[in-house]
């Protein structure tokens, strides 16, 4: 740098008209005049140059790791605010810490063989105390280098453990694997994942057809099953339908057998309700008293025998 101004100094010099006695500025004893001012140009020139390169700021959400040139990265991390360097020798390297995303999308197999495309958004921040470390080893662009890698080996590691079925119904233990794994591999580099989540699933159209010809699969079974269930109920209704009647048939013929009464008070109820339908009719109907059975007095069972076998005289229009 000293040389730097030395040149510009003398160059200037070189350029000044010549008019006074000794090559200088007329008026000028010697030319020692000029000579004095541009040293004291540059002496000005120098202090501002220095004011200026030995003070850096640091914003909001920002650390600064210094570089020397005599020792190398200095193991400090400064904060926010103003800070002071030595210039020429020393100078600033800022790097943001506040948390930041990076999405991936990678192609990878299911562990039974099918292909998959997933997409993994993570949010990130390096840890402060380790700057030194990531800038002697990874340098500004650190995201860049480091997690593209290892989220592609990880999501790949991990949906290899699981079929293409188990990523949708166990997305959350998915989830919670891929962000353990990269948490892991990411402490290696001194970066802090604050969130990891698998933003979505895409399945290669064979296997999208698949899935569907087995859900109808499915509907259809299920509504056979539904059918047989039916068939069976209706089954064991009938059954139950007509055990009941052979059981009420049973107890009628017992009460007959203990009270003969009982069937004029059928033949009652029966011709109640044949009188009742004949009423209404609008047609005009004959009929004799035993086949109306209201002839509940004399031999009733041997006239209407007689009448079902035709052995009767007596008939209906």
């Amino acid at each position: 740098m000293a040389e730097k101004l030395k040149e510009a100094a003398e160059s200037a010099f070189k350029k000044m008209p010549k008019g006074g006695p000794g090559g200088g500025l007329p008026g000028g004893p010697g030319g020692k005049l000029p000579l004095a001012l541009i040293k004291g140009g540059a002496a000005l020139a120098g202090a501002g140059y220095l004011a200026a390169n030995s003070v850096y700021s640091v914003d909001a959400g920002h650390r600064a790791v210094v570089f020397n040139r005599f020792s190398g990265v200095k193991p400090f991390v400064y904060s926010e605010g103003l800070n002071f360097n030595i210039p020429w020798a020393e100078w600033p390297t800022v790097f943001d810490i506040k948390t930041r995303p990076c999405n991936l999308q990678t192609q990878t197999g299911s562990k039974d063989l099918q292909k998959i495309m997933i997409g993994i958004r993570v949010l990130h921040r390096p840890i402060p105390s380790e700057l030194p470390f990531i800038l002697c080893n990874l340098g500004e662009n650190y995201d860049e280098k480091v997690l593209p890698s290892i989220m592609n080996e990880c999501a790949k590691a991990v949906v290899a453990q699981f079929n293409a079925s188990e990523l949708l119904t166990k997305r959350e233990e998915v989830s919670r694997e891929i962000r353990r794994a990269l948490e892991m591999r990411a402490s290696k580099f001194k970066i802090v994942l604050e969130d990891v989540a698998i933003t979505h699933y895409e399945f290669s159209s064979e296997f999208k057809r698949a899935v569907e010809a087995k859900q109808v699969a499915k509907q259809e079974a299920e509504r056979a099953k539904y059918i047989v269930q039916r068939a069976y109920d209706e089954k064991k209704t009938v059954i139950a339908y007509w055990e009941g009647e052979a059981e009420s048939t049973k107890k009628i013929g017992d009460a007959v057998k203990k009270n003969p009464g009982y069937v004029n008070l059928k033949r009652i109820e029966a011709a109640t309700d044949i009188a009742d339908i004949v009423s209404r009719s609008g047609n005009k109907v004959f009929l004799n008293a035993d086949s109306l059975l209201l002839n509940l007095v004399g031999n009733v069972d041997e006239k209407l025998e007689n009448g079902v076998t035709g052995r009767s005289k007596n008939s209906w229009f």
